[in-house]
């Protein structure tokens, strides 16, 4: 496990973070004020919603899906009769029983109430805020198509804990329940892996970059030093005790590597070769096998 470097942000960088849409959702217009609220008939009744931050009462204007369920106080399946992407939506209700659901993110809560006549202010609480990921290999930045994390809530029984996103996306602003969370970062497709854990409050961003120790290599069998590779080789690259780590065919396909020994095993033509050779984190290289003695 390795220490993220945790960097605190300006309330108003926090504040617009927290608002700000996830990345495949559109932000949902917000009401102008100057509208005139719709007309209610005879027997129906408005409920204006909202939802506020646990920790410091400030509204959530964004990120918001919200559905109102009517309560039929039995076991059977609620009946959803509204639904809106607004962060201030109004229902027009019957009289009667219902439960309104709020989710942000991964994080929700819900509440039942009951609508008689006229209009009725209903503002939920959410104990939620955000993570927002990053890797690095050294100073190095890791491009965000190169790196994923996985994100999980810990549990006794299971080392790895209980998965809640398996590929958040570097610099994706990611909405949770307020708690700590294991995560997991990988770069490339390999066994470049970091973890460590972190925590969530409510109402707060919390941005971590992860540091790798790894390097990519590009691997190559040629017939001298520097020479052309051949293609159509088979590559096998394998701890010291003999676990693939990793196969690709190709001229020179890329792997990318934790820091550390390995084994590279190169299958062309029925012939095999072999070679042993090293990762220094940070420094990316070719990898070359060479058929002549």
């Amino acid at each position: 496990m390795t220490s993220p470097v945790k960097r605190a942000l300006p309330a108003t960088v926090i504040a617009a973070l927290l608002a700000a849409p996830a990345a495949s959702a559109q932000t949902p217009a917000v009401p102008s004020l100057s509208q005139s609220p719709p007309p209610i008939s005879v027997g129906q009744v408005v409920l204006n919603a909202s939802a506020v931050f646990a920790e410091n009462n400030q509204p959530i204007r964004s990120g918001l899906v919200w559905r109102v369920y009517e309560d039929k106080g039995d076991t059977s399946q609620p009946t959803i009769v509204g639904r809106s992407s607004s962060p201030t939506p109004v229902f027009t209700l019957v009289p009667g029983n219902y439960i309104v659901h709020v989710a942000y993110g991964f994080a929700s809560t819900s509440k039942r109430i009951t609508v008689q006549r006229g209009s009725l202010n209903e503002r939920l609480v959410i104990s939620a805020g955000a993570l927002r990921l990053k890797g690095a290999v050294g100073d190095s930045p890791i491009p965000p198509s190169q790196i994923s994390f996985a994100i999980y809530v810990p549990e006794a029984q299971n080392s790895e804990g209980r998965l809640v996103i398996a590929n958040a996306k570097a610099n994706d602003i990611v909405r949770l329940p307020e708690g700590t969370y294991h995560v997991v970062s990988t770069f490339g497709d390999a066994n470049a892996i970091m973890r460590t854990d972190l925590k969530v409050e409510s109402g707060r961003v919390t941005e971590a970059t992860l540091n790798h120790r790894a390097a990519t290599a590009t691997l190559k069998l040629v017939a001298s030093e520097g020479g052309e590779a051949f293609a159509g080789t088979a590559f096998s690259v394998l701890t010291p005790g003999g676990d693939v780590i990793r196969e690709a065919i190709g001229a020179f396909p890329s792997v990318t590597l934790a820091e550390g020994e390995y084994v590279l095993i190169a299958r062309h033509e029925g012939k095999v070769y072999t070679r042993e050779f090293r990762i220094e984190s940070g420094l990316d290289r070719d990898i070359e096998i060479i058929t002549q003695p």
